[in-house]
């Protein structure tokens, strides 16, 4: 498992359980903006997890009352001369720093503990999946700060919540509360904040326990929205199947099965 020592400012790397790791956004002072200090703890952390293999998922969270407020857009203020070139080369390398959690080839989860605005949201949209305590809002309210959405806003939302709701959304820039956000599918399930965070880690220790093969094929199969179309998946499954079939973990699976015991999947 990483090593949960290292300076990393504005943000927590711990372990709860095996194969599970927590990152904690940690700069509850400015509601865990992104911030330059943070964006590279990010970047050297999501490295370190997607090179260690016995990592077999990640939740992110933030710590106080917020889970991320945005970007940290006072240097756009600050430099209101500034060129679009010069933005760009900016905000680019910024959009994919926060976005390499997609690089991840486990399981993300997005424990979404407080408010998840902008930029904020965008990091949750880009997780598979998306829980929040009760209480939590929820916007990507852009142009009401007179800017575009960033941070591949205007992709990740429609996909998780369809182009009608990702319209209205981004065009009102409305912040929704939890209750709302489920039953616009934004997020998956609304907990009770006092028991919030351990039924996340919890889940997530249910997902480490599952095949590791199994999840990360399942976690392509479903990406950027899933398959093409129909045939597409039956070719794709029609592999990624028997590729499961071969390894010792579908025979430790069936074993245990027969035991009635829980199976020690060791990914392979």
């Amino acid at each position: 498992m990483p090593e949960t020592s290292a300076d990393r400012p504005h943000l927590r790397l711990e372990c709860p359980s095996e194969g599970v790791v927590l990152l904690t956004l940690d700069n509850p002072a400015m509601r865990n903006a992104m911030s330059d200090e943070m964006t590279s703890s990010w970047v050297a952390a999501i490295d370190e997890l997607a090179a260690d293999r016995s990592v077999r998922a990640v939740v992110v969270t933030g710590e106080g009352s917020a889970f991320c407020s945005g970007g940290n857009t006072s240097w756009i203020a600050s430099e209101p001369d500034a060129t679009v070139d010069h933005l760009r080369s900016r905000m680019l390398p910024f959009y994919r720093a926060w976005l390499s959690i997609r690089r991840l080839e486990v399981p993300t989860i997005a424990a979404v503990n407080g408010a998840a605005i902008g930029a904020g949201l965008c990091l949750a949209l880009a997780c598979d999946i998306r829980y929040a305590a009760d209480g939590a809002k929820l916007g990507v309210p852009f142009n009401k700060l007179g800017m575009h959405a960033g941070m591949a806003g205007t992709w990740l939302l429609p996909q998780v919540v369809g182009a009608a709701h990702a319209r209205d959304l981004l065009l009102t820039g409305r912040v929704v509360e939890a209750e709302e956000a489920l039953r616009l599918g934004l997020v998956s399930r609304v907990m009770d904040p006092g028991v919030f965070l351990d039924e996340v880690l919890e889940t997530a220790a249910g997902i480490a326990a599952t095949a590791p093969i199994a999840a990360r094929l399942t976690k392509v199969a479903l990406a950027d929205g899933g398959h093409a179309d129909f045939e597409s998946a039956l070719q794709w499954e029609a592999l990624a199947q028997p590729m499961t079939l071969a390894t010792a973990d579908l025979q430790e699976g069936i074993a245990a099965a027969k035991d009635k015991r829980a199976p020690q999947f060791r990914g392979r």
